[in-house]
């Protein structure tokens, strides 16, 4: 195996199956084989892929492959060539969208209405400046009905000034308003309370976020980086007010 797939595999997080349960023998024997690409990474589901004579590997919210013997991993995407889907990023949003229902919204920065025709959850980082130009969007996006659910994602990793400034804005009075201001380059007071901020940040590293703003529709589907309001609008089916 070459050294870019064993650091593609050490990156991967995820969880899925199809079918019905694979045997236990199985299970060990992939499990033994990616300890020894990647120890310490944790095999969150082992199921049967699409692909006949494979299995599909979840770990976090991404999937990788194994042949039957165990022999054979495969890094990539799966296309059927009939229907033309990629079944590996359909499988991908099932799990991101099953991921993120287990999360409480009540553990989220919430904006829009309270019954909305579709919502959004967005990965941001406080000091991220197409964060900061999303932001400016979502009075827009709340008038053609879409929620947005803000979770906080320091892309500079837990402890750091951008972690600080989010918890920050979670402790609050006004965590709306806070994160307002923290977007626009203001200042945050540093306040200390109980906060999900590394919870959020763990889950975004499952989820497997690369980088802020990232989107995740109500369905799963993940748009990586900046959408324009307009073709966000339309991409959940909706049209701007």
């Amino acid at each position: 195996m070459t050294r870019s797939m064993v650091l593609c595999l050490s990156l991967l997080t995820c969880s899925g199956v199809y079918g019905a349960s694979v045997p236990e023998d199985v299970k060990q024997l992939i499990h033994q084989r990616v300890a020894s690409i990647a120890p310490g990474l944790k095999v969150d589901d082992i199921g049967y892929a699409p692909m006949k004579g494979f299995y599909e590997v979840s770990i976090g919210a991404r999937l990788v492959y194994f042949s039957e013997d165990g022999k054979y991993l495969l890094l990539g995407e799966l296309i059927d060539t009939e229907t033309q889907e990629n079944l590996t990023e359909t499988r991908k949003a099932e799990i991101t969208g099953s991921m993120l229902a287990e999360y409480s919204v009540e553990e989220m920065i919430v904006i829009g209405p309270d019954n909305p025709k579709r919502f959004i959850t967005v990965f941001t980082d406080v000091d991220c400046p197409y964060c900061a130009k999303f932001h400016r969007d979502v009075p827009g996006l709340n008038e053609a009905g879409v929620q947005v659910r803000y979770l906080l994602f320091p892309r500079t990793g837990i402890g750091g000034r951008s972690y600080q400034r989010a918890v920050g804005v979670w402790c609050a009075d006004d965590r709306i308003e806070a994160v307002g201001v923290a977007k626009a380059g203001g200042e945050v007071e540093f306040k200390q309370c109980s906060n999900p901020v590394e919870q959020h940040y763990q889950l975004g590293q499952e989820v497997g976020i690369r980088g802020t703003p990232a989107i995740i529709l109500d369905d799963g589907q993940m748009i990586g980086g900046y959408v324009p309001p307009d073709q966000l609008i339309s991409e959940l089916g909706l049209v701007s007010e």
